[in-house]
C-alpha cells in the first residue's frame, strides 16, 4: 500500500512517499480503507522526535493518527463492525499510520462515522474532540455555572472544547486573533480576548478551570487566574508524575517528568489549585457519543483546509505554522 513514511526523526523533515506492507489483522482489529486523515500538531512532534521517550516507535513507519474510512475486513473476534461500515477513529497511542491507504485499528478505538459528515470532516474530529471531552469531563468535572478558560479557541481542540463546555452550561472565555473572533463567538464563547492586543490576566479572574494548550509562560499566567480549588489541565506539557505512572514509564523517564513539571506543580500548590497533564486516550465509546451530538446538530466541525494525499508534507507544514483555524485534513481516497 502507498503511504507517507517517517524514516528518521528530524524537525521539518519531509516524509517519504513509498510502499509499506499491508497491516496485519489481529482478532480484535478492524482493517480500514482510509478515505481521509486528520493532521494534528502531535504528528509534527512525533516526526521531530519530541515523543521518543514516551512513544518509542519502530522506524520506518507511516505517520498520522486520525482517520475516517470504510471497513474492508474484521478480525475473528470483532462484533461491533462489519465490512462496508463507514467509521472514524483515533488508534491507541502505540499505533500510528493514517497517512496511508489502509490501517488496522482495535475495534474499541473506532466508532461509526457521523451520518451527517463527509469523510473529510469526520477525519477532523477524533483526536481534538476526544482531548476536549476527556479534559472537561473526565480529568475535570466541568458543570453548569463553572467559569472556563480555553486557550486558542480557534484551534482544533479549542473549537470542540468551547462547544462542549457550553453544552455543559459553563461560561467560556477564550483567546483568539481578531480574524477568528467571530468564529469562536459562533461556537459559544462568552468572552473573546484578542491575544495580540490584550493580556488575558488583566481581564480574567476567579476561574474554575483552564485548558492550557500554549507555552510555559501562558501556563504560569493561567494558573494565576484560577480561584482556590480550581484546576488547570495542560495538553501541551509539561508532563507530570501521574502521567509517567499511567504510561508505566521507567525510573529515568519518571524523574524527567517530575523535574519538567516541578515549577508548574509548585505554583499551583501555592495558589491552592491543581495542575495536571493530559495525553488523550483512544475511545470508540466516547467518539460514538460525539458522533450523536454532531448528527443532532449540537456540535459542529471546523475544517480549515483539505489537502490531496500527494500534498501530505504541505499539510504538515501548514499545521506546524500555527495558522490553521480548526482542522487540516488529507483526502486520501
Amino acid at each position: 500500500m502507498k503511504a507517507f513514511i517517517l524514516d528518521s526523526y528530524g524537525r521539518g523533515k519531509p516524509l517519504r512517499f513509498g510502499d509499506m506492507p499491508m497491516p496485519e489483522l489481529g482478532d480484535h482489529d478492524v482493517l480500514v480503507e482510509i478515505h481521509a486523515a486528520g493532521v494534528n500538531p502531535i504528528d509534527t512532534k512525533i516526526r521531530s522526535g519530541e515523543f521518543k521517550l514516551v512513544l518509542p516507535f519502530k522506524l520506518p513507519m507511516a505517520l498520522g493518527s486520525d482517520l475516517a474510512g470504510i471497513v474492508v475486513k474484521v478480525g475473528a473476534k470483532v462484533t461491533a463492525f462489519k465490512p462496508g461500515d463507514a467509521v472514524f477513529g483515533h488508534p491507541d497511542s502505540s499505533v500510528v499510520g493514517t497517512f496511508a491507504e489502509y490501517i488496522a485499528v482495535a475495534e474499541a478505538d473506532l466508532a461509526l462515522k457521523p451520518q451527517s459528515l463527509p469523510m473529510e470532516e469526520a477525519a477532523s474530529v477524533p483526536l481534538v474532540a476526544l482531548t476536549a471531552w476527556q479534559a472537561l469531563f473526565e480529568q475535570a468535572s466541568v458543570k453548569a455555572g463553572d467559569k472556563v478558560f480555553i486557550q486558542a479557541g480557534s484551534g482544533g481542540v479549542g473549537v470542540f472544547a468551547i462547544q462542549l463546555a457550553k453544552q455543559a452550561g459553563a461560561s467560556v472565555a477564550t483567546t483568539a486573533g481578531a480574524a477568528s473572533a467571530e468564529l469562536v463567538r459562533s461556537l459559544g464563547a462568552d468572552v473573546v480576548i484578542d491575544y495580540r492586543r490584550h493580556d488575558f490576566t488583566k481581564v480574567l479572574s476567579g476561574f474554575d478551570f483552564v485548558l492550557n494548550s500554549q507555552d510555559a509562560k501562558t501556563l504560569e499566567q493561567s494558573i494565576g487566574i484560577l480561584k482556590p480549588g480550581g484546576q488547570v489541565i495542560s495538553i501541551s506539557g509539561p508532563p507530570d508524575p501521574a502521567f509517567a505512572e499511567a504510561i508505566g514509564a521507567n525510573w529515568f523517564v519518571r524523574q524527567v517528568m517530575r523535574l519538567l513539571s516541578a515549577k508548574a506543580r509548585r505554583q499551583a500548590k501555592r495558589q491552592g489549585v491543581h495542575y495536571s497533564f493530559l495525553f488523550m486516550q483512544a475511545s470508540g465509546a466516547q467518539l460514538a457519543k460525539l458522533a450523536a451530538m454532531i448528527d443532532a446538530g449540537t456540535v459542529r466541525t471546523v475544517v480549515d483546509r483539505i489537502y490531496p494525499f500527494a500534498e501530505t508534507n504541505d499539510a504538515l507544514a501548514y499545521v506546524e505554522s500555527g495558522r490553521a483555524k480548526g482542522k487540516v485534513v488529507i483526502k486520501i481516497k
